[in-house]
């Protein structure tokens, strides 16, 4: 399954393509932080990340979309331009019916470190370890955009597809052209040989 891990924000967006392998592996494909200058409007900012955000869906061909979830902070102008940029990326994955999943920072950190309190120099030096990376992905925003998607091939795709109904409403959604946040059948499919792997 091929993930793409968003780390949305708008003057500085991180992008991550990671292929999920056997035996909870993962392999990187691509990372880059889309920046927008603070000086331009909003729109135009939002459009750059737009245009960008679906070049890489064109190159890339994610199976699925997992972004970070949005928290509340007390910034409240960083937590507008970051709900804009998640908004506009949630948008644009689901006009081509591709699955979105929504991870909290907390989730991503557990994942990746065992520990939901762990800082970023910690999230980058296991993201950096689990890719088998030569080097750290830089700036944090690379490595966060990493750890998310390496968090949704470990338990997103696996409690999705645990979840009662799910089959089923995936194809209601098929059926109408949309997939939400549902399995595609390679998800699917790769969700069903983890759980043969344990």
């Amino acid at each position: 399954m091929r993930i793409l891990g968003v780390d949305p924000g708008l003057t500085r967006c991180g992008l991550g393509v990671i292929d999920t392998l056997p035996a909870r592996k993962a392999k990187m494909v691509a990372v880059d932080v889309l920046r927008t200058p603070s000086a331009d409007s909003v729109d135009l900012r939002l459009g750059a990340i737009a245009e960008a955000f679906d070049s890489w869906l064109d190159t890339y061909r994610p199976d699925v979309v997992a972004i970070e979830r949005v928290f509340a902070r007390n910034d409240v102008s960083t937590i507008m331009g970051t709900a804009q940029a998640s908004g506009l990326t949630m948008g644009l994955a689901a006009r081509r019916g591709l699955p979105v999943a929504m991870h909290t920072p907390s989730e991503v950190k557990a994942a990746i470190t065992g520990s939901g309190r762990a800082d970023k120099k910690q999230v980058t030096s296991m993201v950096t370890r689990i890719l088998g990376l030569d080097a750290p992905p830089k700036p944090a925003d690379a490595a966060d955009a990493l750890a998310i998607a390496i968090c949704h091939s470990w338990r997103g795709a696996l409690s999705a597809q645990s979840t009662p109904g799910a089959n089923k409403d995936l194809t209601e959604r098929k059926a109408g052209g949309r997939q939400g946040s549902g399995l595609t059948k390679a998800q699917q499919q790769w969700a069903e040989a983890m759980r043969r792997a344990k």
